[in-house]
Order: C-alpha cells, then sequence, then structure tokens
C-alpha cells in the first residue's frame, strides 16, 4: 500500500469517523436547546444539498426550512435560531481542527519526501557532503509571523483547539467530554477590535510553545546528522515578526507599541530559557556543571522578575557557559545528557536575544509626505528639488544630517522619526537582530528607498553605523516590470553601494504575491514574479550584490499559498536560493505550524526544498527560453480576460453588494482598517487584498485562484500549441504547481450558492463570465491531467475540503440568506437590519476558519 493511500485510511479512521462519533456529544452536552439544536442543524445540511440540487436560492431554502419547523415564528425568532446553528458549527469546525492536528503525524509521512531524514538519505547516497556544508554557510529559511486580519479564533479557543488534540491522541474521553464542554461555552466573538500588541501576544504564544520547540529540534537533527555542515554562525532557521512594526495602513501602531512588542519578545524568550535551564538543572547534577546551570537559573529568574539596568545580562556569557557544561559533559561524564545541552545550545543560536527580528514597514508615501514636513521646519532640501533629475535627487537624499529632536506639529512625522531612533534602542537590549529591517510597501522608484536612507541619517543614525537593511516591497504587475531597473539604479548609486558593502554586500528585495493577483490574476501576478526574480538576480549578480528574496505569502494559492514548498523546490538555477523568506499569515499560522509536529514538518519541507533545488534539482527544474516564452504568452492571455473581469462597469459593486465585503471591518480579528484610504465609496485599488480574496471566498468563487487560467489553455490551444503546453505540464514542476494550487483554490468552489445572481439585470453577465471561466478551466485543467476530479493527486486534503465544505453548507447558506435580508430591511428602515448584519458577520468566522487557507 502506498504512503498515500495508507495515509488516506488513517484519515478516514481518525478524523472522518472520530468526527461523526465525537460531534455526537454536542448533542448530549448539558446546554439550553443545544440538543435540538443539532438535529435541526442536520436537517437544514439536508434542505442545502437537496435545495441546491433544484436550483433553489439560499432565501429560498431558508424560508422553506422555517415553513415546516418553526412556521409560525417571527424573523427575530428565526434569527435566533440561525445564530444557534451558527454557534453550533463553529464548534463542529474546532472539533475538525483539532481531529486532524492530533492525526497529524499518523496521516503525513514525517520522513518521507521533503523530510530531513530524506535529505540525509539523498545526501549520503549522492555524495554531497562537500556541496550541502557550502550550501549552509549562509542558507536559511526564515518564516516571518504577520498579524494579517484571517484569523478568527481568539486565543482561548486556540487552547482548547491545543488541549482537544492532545486529548484525543491519548484517547482520554473524560478530558474530551470536559473540553467539549468548554468549547460549548467560550465565546468566539470579539466584542472589541484587537490592539496591534495584542496580535503581537497571540503570536507569541505560537513562538513560546510551536517554534521555539520544533525549531530547536529542527536544528539539532541537522547537527547531529552532518555536525561539520551546520555552521555555529549561520543557525539555518530565523524567525521574523510583524505585529507591532508594521504601519502600513495600520494607524494604531505606533513606537511606543514597537518598542512594547520588542521587550515582550525578550522576555517571552527568557521564560523559556529559564523553564529549559531549570529543566536541565534535574539532569545536570554532577561536579562543576551543578554550580554553572545553577549560577544561570538564578541570572535568568533575576533578569525575568528582578531587572536591575546596573547588571547588564549578557547572552554571550550564557552561550559560553553552555559550551563549557558541553566540554565538561564529553571529557569528564562520557557524554551523559550532552544532547539535552546541545538541543537547548541550538535553540540559543537561533533565537538569540531576539526571539524573532521585528520588522518596520510603512508605506512609501508616508515616507514623502513625512521628508516635506521636516523641510517644512528645517529646510532639508534645496528649493529646486522637485525639478531635478533621479540622480540628483538620491544624491541630496544620501547626504542629510540629524534633525533637533523638537516635536513636529505632525504626529506621523514625530512617531516616523522616532519609529527610526527606537532600532537603536530595540538591537541595545535585544542584539542587532532584534530590529535590522525596515520594509517599503509600495515601492516604485530607487527615491523611495534613498528616502528611507535620509529618514534614518535625519533621525541622528552616523552612515557607517546604519544596522540595518532597507527593503524594497514590489507588488503591482507594473513595479515587478520596473523593479530590476529601480535596483540597478540603486546599485550604481555611490552612496546606497557603501552601505550594501557594509551590510555584507547583501540586499534583500521582497516580492508581493497578494496585490500582485489582486492587480493581475493569478497567472499574471505568479509569473510576473517569477520572471522580476530572474531579472532581479541578474542584475544583482551583475553588479556583485548577493540577492535574498523575501516572499510576501498569504493563505490561499490567491495570495501565494498551497504548496509553497513545492514552488521553491522548482525554481530552477536562474532565480536566486540563497535563502528563504516567507509571511506566516493569519489562519496558515495555526494550520501549518498549529502544533510542534506540523511545525517541524513544514519547516523541514521548505529547509529541503532550498537545499533539493540547488544540489540536487536545479538545472533538471529549470525552465527553458521556449517554456518560458509560452508561459509568457499564457500569462498575458489570462490578464487580459482577468482585466476584462476586473474593469467591468459593475465588478466593485458585484463585491460589495453579493459578498459580505462591506462588514470585513467589524469582525474584529484585526487593528488594520480594510481598506487603505477611508473614503466612503469603495475603490478597488485602496481594497486591501487580503478583504477582496477573503470575500470571493466566503461567496465560494475563489476568483484570483484561477481566472484567466481556463481562457490561456484554450487560446494556447486554438493557436496549435497544446502539445506544447501538455509537455510543460508533465515536465515542469513550476507550472506543475501552479495548476495544482489553482485546483485547490477551485476545490472550495460552490457555484450554487449563488446561482440565483445568473439571472441578476445587473450583476447576472459578472456571475457568469466567473461561472464559465471556472468551468473552462476545469475542463482544460482534466484535459492536462487526465483526471476526472480535482485534486485527485492530493487524496487526504481533497477529503479534508469536501468534508470541511459540507460542514458549513449551512453557514453560507444562512450568511446569504442574511445579506438579502440585511438589503431589503436597509430600504424599508426595519429594525431587523442590525440583526442580520450580525449574522453575517458571525457566518464569517465558521466560513473562513474552516477552509484554513482562505484569505
Amino acid at each position: 500500500m502506498s504512503n498515500q493511500s495508507s495515509g488516506l485510511q488513517e484519515f478516514k479512521n481518525l478524523v472522518g469517523i472520530k468526527f461523526q462519533l465525537y460531534n455526537s456529544l454536542f448533542t448530549s452536552l448539558p446546554f439550553h436547546r443545544i440538543e435540538k439544536t443539532g438535529i435541526f442543524l442536520s436537517l437544514l445540511l439536508t434542505y442545502c444539498e437537496d435545495g441546491y440540487h433544484k436550483k433553489q436560492s439560499p432565501v429560498r431554502i431558508i424560508e422553506e426550512f422555517f415553513s415546516k419547523h418553526n412556521p409560525d415564528g417571527t424573523d427575530r425568532e428565526k434569527s435566533d435560531i440561525l445564530f444557534r446553528f451558527v454557534q453550533y458549527v463553529e464548534r463542529q469546525v474546532v472539533l475538525f481542527d483539532a481531529l486532524e492536528d492530533a492525526a497529524f503525524t499518523s496521516v503525513n509521512d514525517m520522513g518521507g519526501t521533503g523530510s530531513l531524514k530524506h535529505l540525509f538519505s539523498e545526501i549520503i547516497q549522492y555524495d554531497k557532503e562537500g556541496e550541502l556544508k557550502e550550501k549552509l554557510k549562509d542558507y536559511a529559511v526564515r518564516l516571518v509571523l504577520t498579524a494579517h486580519p484571517t484569523q478568527f479564533y481568539p486565543g482561548p479557543v486556540l487552547g482548547i483547539i491545543n488541549d482537544l488534540s492532545r486529548a484525543v491522541i491519548e484517547n482520554n474521553a473524560a478530558e474530551i467530554n470536559t473540553f467539549m464542554q468548554q468549547l460549548g461555552k467560550t465565546p468566539f466573538f470579539k466584542k472589541q477590535k484587537p490592539t496591534p500588541y495584542d496580535e503581537a501576544i497571540s503570536l507569541i504564544w505560537y513562538l513560546e510553545n510551536v517554534f521555539y520547540h520544533a525549531a530547536g529540534k529542527l536544528l539539532s537533527s541537522l547537527k547531529s546528522e552532518f555536525p561539520d555542515a551546520v555552521s555555529d554562525q549561520n543557525p539555518v532557521i530565523q524567525m521574523g515578526f510583524w505585529p507591532g512594526g508594521d504601519r502600513d495602513g495600520n494607524p494604531f501602531v505606533k513606537t511606543e507599541t514597537t518598542l512594547k512588542v520588542a521587550e515582550s519578545l525578550r522576555t517571552a524568550l527568557l521564560r523559556c530559557y529559564y523553564f529549559d535551564v531549570r529543566r536541565l538543572k534535574r539532569r545536570l547534577t554532577f561536579k562543576e556543571v551543578d554550580l554553572i546551570i545553577a549560577d544561570w537559573e538564578e541570572k535568568l529568574y533575576q533578569e525575568l522578575f528582578n531587572p536591575d539596568a546596573a547588571i547588564p545580562f549578557y547572552f554571550e556569557d550564557m552561550l559560553k557557559a553552555m559550551m563549557k557544561i558541553r566540554e565538561v559533559l564529553i571529557y569528564q561524564n562520557n557524554g551523559l545528557f550532552l544532547t539535552l545541552v546541545d538541543n537547548f545550545i541550538s535553540k540559543m543560536r537561533i533565537f538569540g536575544l531576539h526571539f524573532a527580528t521585528l520588522d518596520l514597514r510603512q508605506e512609501s508615501s508616508v515616507h514623502e509626505k513625512v521628508l516635506k514636513i521636516i523641510h517644512e521646519r528645517d529646510e532639508i532640501l534645496p528649493d529646486h528639488y522637485e525639478s531635478l533629475d533621479e540622480k540628483e535627487k538620491l544624491k541630496i537624499l544620501a547626504h542629510q544630517k540629524a534633525v533637533s529632536k523638537t516635536p513636529f506639529s505632525d504626529e506621523l512625522t514625530n512617531d516616523t522619526l522616532a519609529s527610526v531612533r527606537a532600532v537603536k534602542t530595540i538591537q541595545e537590549k535585544n542584539g542587532e537582530a532584534g530590529c535590522n529591517r525596515y520594509i517599503i510597501s509600495q515601492c516604485n522608484s530607487a527615491r523611495n528607498v534613498m528616502e528611507v536612507y535620509a529618514l534614518f541619517l535625519l533621525g541622528g543614525w552616523k552612515k557607517d553605523h546604519i544596522s540595518l537593511d532597507i527593503v524594497p516591497l514590489f507588488e503591482t504587475v507594473e513595479d515587478l516590470q520596473h523593479a530590476a531597473g529601480i535596483m540597478t539604479t540603486l546599485y550604481t548609486n555611490p552612496e546606497y553601494r557603501a552601505h550594501l558593502k557594509r551590510r555584507n554586500g547583501t540586499q534583500t528585495i521582497m516580492v508581493g504575491f497578494s496585490d500582485g493577483t489582486k492587480d493581475g490574476g493569478y497567472l499574471m501576478a505568479n509569473w510576473g514574479i517569477y520572471k522580476a526574480k530572474e531579472e532581479l538576480t541578474r542584475v544583482s549578480q551583475e553588479h556583485g550584490v548577493r540577492v535574498v528574496f523575501f516572499d510576501g505569502r498569504g493563505g490561499p494559492p490567491a495570495r501565494g499559498g498551497g504548496k509553497t514548498h513545492r514552488f521553491y523546490s522548482s525554481l530552477g538555477k536562474n532565480i536566486a536560493n540563497e535563502q528563504i523568506q516567507l509571511t506566516v499569515q493569519g489562519q496558515t499560522v495555526s494550520s501549518n505550524f498549529g502544533t510542534v509536529d506540523s511545525a517541524q514538518f513544514n519547516i523541514e519541507q521548505l529547509v529541503h526544498a532550498g537545499i533539493a533545488n540547488d544540489l540536487f534539482s536545479a538545472r533538471k527544474v529549470t525552465l527553458s527560453e521556449e517554456e518560458e516564452i509560452l508561459l509568457s504568452e499564457m500569462a498575458e492571455i489570462s490578464y487580459k480576460a482577468y482585466a476584462e473581469l476586473k474593469d467591468h462597469d459593475y465588478f466593485t459593486e458585484y463585491l460589495s453588494e453579493v459578498s459580505p465585503l462591506q462588514f470585513y471591518g467589524e469582525t474584529n480579528i484585526g487593528s488594520r482598517p480594510s481598506k487603505r484610504k477611508n473614503s466612503g465609496k469603495l475603490e478597488l485599488k485602496d481594497l486591501r487584498a487580503i478583504p477582496f480574496v477573503g470575500a470571493f471566498s466566503q461567496l465560494k468563487q475563489n476568483v484570483t485562484g484561477y481566472y484567466g487560467v481556463g481562457a490561456a489553455l484554450q487560446e494556447m490551444e486554438k493557436k496549435g500549441k497544446w502539445k506544447q503546453v501538455r509537455n510543460l505540464y508533465h515536465n515542469s514542476p513550476y507550472f506543475k504547481t501552479l495548476l495544482d494550487n489553482s485546483e485547490m483554490a477551485m476545490k472550495k468552489c460552490f457555484f450554487p450558492l449563488t446561482e440565483t445572481f445568473s439571472r441578476h439585470p445587473l450583476f447576472g453577465k459578472i456571475w457568469r463570465m466567473i461561472f464559465n471561466e471556472f468551468e473552462l478551466t476545469k475542463k482544460y485543467i482534466f484535459k492536462l491531467s487526465g483526471k476526472q476530479e480535482l485534486m485527485s493527486d492530493y487524496p487526504i486534503e481533497q477529503l479534508s475540503i469536501q468534508m470541511r465544505e459540507r460542514i458549513v453548507l449551512p453557514l453560507s447558506t444562512i450568511q446569504q440568506f442574511a445579506i438579502v435580508k440585511y438589503r431589503e430591511a436597509e430600504k424599508s428602515g426595519s429594525a431587523m437590519k442590525k440583526i442580520y448584519e450580525k449574522l453575517i458577520i458571525r457566518c464569517s468566522f465558521g466560513i473562513i476558519n474552516a477552509a484554513r487557507n482562505s484569505a
């Protein structure tokens, strides 16, 4: 039996059957009316499935259900029943999550393809130890946790999922029953928006409880297998952090927040070190080492609970002490408990005193505005600055001097300069790695980069001591096309070049999948990023600069998610592969890195992908010139098809009226507003990618995950190029992965939910365009793959999606019913308007959580 077949059987046994079993426990919970809720919800699911089969609308389905089961109820009473259904389904989704987490090691092949075990065998089999040592000198995987608002579980619910999973693994029926009761009583709804600090604390929980342990185990395994290949200077795994530092579009992030989050990261890490040292103390009871470990237990305790500025805490001293312990264990105690000490040292090398590097991020237009305000007071620019060419402007920006610390009248200017100065404070306390990157979103010129350089000079930094990387972020199709030219201008600028030299000759460049997909559609965004990376690699190599790419990826394929590790192992030799850096957002944190086992598995997949691409498959998977021309042609056709949809006169109205988009900001899941500008009218360019993609996800249409792919494939067939496309699909892992991820997006679509809009006078054409493109894409993917089911290459995930989508079908139906009723109440002035609005928002939670990577 293949690993996939046995994994599927395990999934059916450990998730499918157990879900039915434990789900029945809900109906016996001792809560008011919960038994009836469970029974009626099952009936509603049947009504939904039968109703959509008969092409009924969500409104008709809900009304038919109530005509049979509550014919005399008022609108208020009926909405109360629907709210109870929502609460019930929310808990069903949590149960399913917990069961999947518990079954993770049984369902997934932990030592199979893509694991470290697999890597070790490949290295030895092909005699690649020397090449591995060379690769690991500077190769790393950096996971950057962001607070993008796609996580609907409040902290207490995440804790229950964790505990419930453990109880399921242990088959502890009493505990399972208790946790289910706790789940029934625990609120899912956040009455207030979280602050940026709240978001940071939520993610620090994962650092403490998951990444600290998983990353330590992983590095220890690498070092024990290839001790000579892993250098102490490069621990291979790095963590990054955005909450508290990401100001882009979030007015609630202030310098005070940044400093507070940096301190919380340090404190959380010291807490982890303290508990580890206490555990080590119980084992290290031998002469000499017992005194050293006791001394550091006391020092950590004092630093945590009685910090004294007069007694500085030196990380290097602790590391030296652990190395001394290691030496004594080897030479005097036969290496007893050496693995425990080595594991702790691995954690120290990964996390330092910072836990995760806190990135600063702000939008380019803000820097421009701040510089103008500084100039108005301090005259930092010549009068004719605006009329100068780019080269002269860069020269002026590179020669700024510190301004006085007297506050400006503009609060944003004060905070921007304060954030620049705060970097020094954080580095002094947490080490340079505590905060050493400044990301510029919406970067569209070399001047945007030098404006940040100028702000650091104005903030009091000396040129020779700017211990920070300036990272441009290119996102839109247009920005990606201009990226190589922008970087060439910077590489040839003497001041910036000198700055790069001080930063080890390394330039980090961030590319964003989310806005690229929103702007150009799925195929064009992905291909645009691929081509931009190729060009950026080429110009960087020509100028002797080591380039590192940082990918802004979201959860779903539409935002760069999906089979992420397969992308990295398929990039070929024309794209720099020095490191893998990517954002981990929202639900992806809990779904891919929610437990130590799942985190270790997924980090291993990424570590393996980058190494395997270089050592084993780079030349094999590199696209030929003919293949690149073919992909470029398809991307252009796909872009035209997507642009036609996006430019439709009623596209934004469709999104606003039919989807729950306008209510996204009321879900209280994130501190950041859902639009860049606070204007009344919805403008597509101001709308953030997350609510844009999330709205289509809740409509079960997932437009940005496939739209234009079918049009491109059909056109290739018409042009007589089908044979080349088929060869590309079977020979290029990159193209295959692109389409695999499209299949995942399509598997989560369900058009009967909104089919009533196919006949709508304003929106009918848009609905039909989307549906026809979905059917066209499906037809051509089947023709390419020879399969008759979406995701048939991934049967476990296919079954998981099917089960999850069935669980939330009543929620999707209730949400669409509530949207229609909300519009009616809005026109009539009915008091039910607020109730339907709340119902729409509550449905969002379960729908998004069930999809696990939908926004």
